[in-house]
């Protein structure tokens, strides 16, 4: 899913980010309760119609940026206060509030509001938290209600560990939801961390039930987190990478301010399809860069958006055929045989 943290894929038009194939946006909900705050967005005919896209909405809870502001931060049994790192304004967020926050944006898929537990965290800090979350989630399923049309996904804790995330994933189960993201992840533990928590916690949620992996990542992060039963992921890396020059292709990551770049009549990628890759050569994306253009992070995130959606699209084909393993394989070999030095 890309990410429309205020109600816009930065660089994008809404049409254009369809054109990559994308199904689904994540927006804020900390972000837009403050900026333009959710009762304008409802009054002016909910977040769809505001930022013009017409398919599916899922927004986060507000859980994992109230966790990020640290000392501008008071939590107890009830809630958060926080003051908004905008103007230093004061505001609560509840279970309730964020459920009432996510219905006045019309969302399509909502999430429960938790609390993200850092990394690293002991098995007590994590236990609190966890604990805390799941009194929380089954609070957000009550402020919900039922809602034909609209989903409720419920947020797994628990850290790094096994008997904390086994306990969690019973929570909710018991509680009920439509959907089931695996939390605390993606949080600064790195990769082999993530993936040992992979192995075992989505295995723990309903086998039938969308399993949704925040915040994640890069390309091998992507399919190392299917290969271990996730469904969903959404991550801001495609467009900031973009807008910082980063660009992903099938072959490896390049920096397209890099020198070798400014003569160069290629396209980024001679297999990839995007309007950035027919129209433009690497050459003159080097240049659009440098030279500070808006052009350049349009180009560049487009191209970028495209690429995950079609490594998306790569591994449900393979999935469907029975062939995961072959398009892991071809993955990785395709991106160790290329001449990384030279892209």
């Amino acid at each position: 899913m890309p990410v429309g943290t205020a109600a816009t894929v930065k660089a994008m038009m809404p049409e254009s980010v369809r054109a990559t194939g994308a199904d689904i946006l994540l927006g804020n909900t900390y972000h837009l309760m403050l900026r333009p705050g959710a009762e304008r967005i409802a009054r002016l005919g909910g977040l769809h119609k505001f930022m013009n896209w017409s398919r599916p909405i899922l927004t986060d809870s507000g859980g994992f940026q109230v966790m990020s502001l640290a000392d501008l931060r008071e939590m107890s049994e009830k809630g958060v206060t926080f003051k908004s790192h905008i103007d230093g304004s004061r505001h609560d967020l509840s279970p309730e509030r964020s459920m009432e926050i996510q219905k006045l944006l019309g969302s399509d898929i909502v999430m429960a509001f938790d609390e993200c537990t850092p990394f690293p965290a002991n098995q007590a800090e994590a236990r609190k938290s966890m604990e805390l979350s799941m009194r929380w989630a089954e609070r957000s399923k009550d402020a919900f209600g039922d809602r034909p049309g609209y989903a409720l996904f419920g947020i797994q804790q628990g850290s790094v560990y096994p008997d904390q995330r086994a306990e969690s994933a019973s929570a909710l189960t018991d509680i009920g939801f439509d959907g089931y993201a695996v939390g605390g992840l993606a949080v600064g533990e790195g990769q082999k961390s993530m993936f040992d928590v992979l192995e075992y916690a989505p295995d723990m949620l309903p086998f039938k039930k969308p399993r949704y992996l925040m915040g994640v990542g890069k390309p091998d992060d992507i399919v190392g987190a299917v290969k271990r039963g996730i469904d969903m992921m959404d991550c801001v890396l495609p467009s900031r990478s973009g807008r910082t020059g980063q660009v992903f292709t099938r072959r490896g990551v390049i920096n397209i301010k890099n020198a070798r770049h400014q003569n160069d009549p290629r396209p980024l990628d001679d297999g990839c399809t995007c309007p950035s890759c027919c129209n433009y050569s690497r050459a003159y994306l080097h240049h659009v860069f440098k030279a500070q253009e808006m052009i350049s992070s349009m180009l560049l995130t487009w191209h970028n958006l495209h690429y995950f959606q079609e490594l998306m699209t790569d591994m449900r084909s393979a999935i469907s055929e029975n062939k995961f393993g072959e398009f892991e394989r071809n993955f990785y070999n395709y991106r160790e045989d290329g001449d990384i030095k030279k892209l």
